[in-house]
């Protein structure tokens, strides 16, 4: 069975009549001839032909949602045409029974006709739909879910305020910098007044210490600025060594030591 969905039926009155891309069903499902209208005082019959085709009288593809005999005395349904018409000039279609279709668009579709068959009226086909009875034959549909095709996705449309906003470089001829090292290289002591930590180049070399500026306080600043020799100012620094700072600020907790030692036993 195909899963395409019927976009026509017709009345052929020979399967080389039929346009290109229609099919014309000769023989019933017990392999008999298919041929409706002969021998009712008529010489030559016709054919039920189908396609699937989106051809010029459909230009939309639209699909069969449902198929339908009528009586010649019944109106026709709001939505329903009549069955299309391949007939040379020498055949004609009884009209005491009409065969009609339902067309909608395939977007719309959740069900949608897939097959056509013909077989005796006797016949029972499991799975098919019982359209009706015409000229001593019974006709049978499949319906089935519509496999409708993915939409593709539409392109974005960026503007020039979206394009502002990108993290690309305007200049994509030129090579990216190489970012620096997790742990790269020692970085160094002091940071510029005015340098941001939020630059690139120093996202992967941030400390607790980084963007506070190095500054000296004013009074030293003045003075510094008025002497010709910076190095002059400095002489009278006095650097202390590691054992002059111990012996500076050596602390021996010699009190807290007494009054631990005095404290009253404890009751365990």
């Amino acid at each position: 069975m195909s899963h395409t969905p019927l976009t026509g039926l017709g009345w052929t009155s020979a399967a080389n009549v039929a346009p290109a891309g229609w099919t014309a069903i000769t023989t019933t499902v017990e392999g008999a001839y298919a041929n409706f209208g002969k021998g009712f005082a008529q010489k030559s019959g016709y054919y039920l032909c189908f396609t699937s085709a989106i051809n010029s009288e459909n230009p939309t593809g639209d699909v069969i949602s449902d198929v339908v005999i009528l009586s010649d005395k019944s109106p026709l349904p709001s939505g329903y045409i009549y069955v299309k018409e391949f007939l040379d000039p020498k055949s004609s279609i009884s009209k005491k029974k009409r065969l009609c279709v339902k067309l909608i668009p395939l977007g719309a579709a959740e069900l949608a006709v897939l097959e056509i068959l013909v077989s005796s009226k006797s016949k029972v086909l499991p799975n098919y739909m019982r359209i009706g009875e015409m000229s001593g034959f019974a006709l049978w549909c499949k319906k089935d879910h519509v496999h409708k095709p993915k939409p593709l996705p539409k392109p974005r449309k960026i503007n020039l305020e979206m394009k502002q906003l990108s993290l690309e470089p305007d200049n994509k001829d030129t090579p990216p910098e190489k970012p620096p090292p997790p742990f790269g290289p020692k970085r160094q002591a002091t940071l510029k007044r005015h340098e941001s930590i939020y630059e690139s180049s120093n996202v992967y070399a941030i400390s607790a210490m980084d963007g506070v500026p190095f500054a000296l306080h004013p009074k030293f600043e003045n003075s510094i600025s008025s002497s010709t020799n910076a190095s002059s100012f400095f002489k009278d620094v006095h650097i202390k060594s590691l054992t002059d700072i111990e012996k500076e600020y050596n602390y021996g907790f010699v009190v807290e030591r007494t009054a631990a030692a005095r404290l009253p036993p404890t009751i365990s």
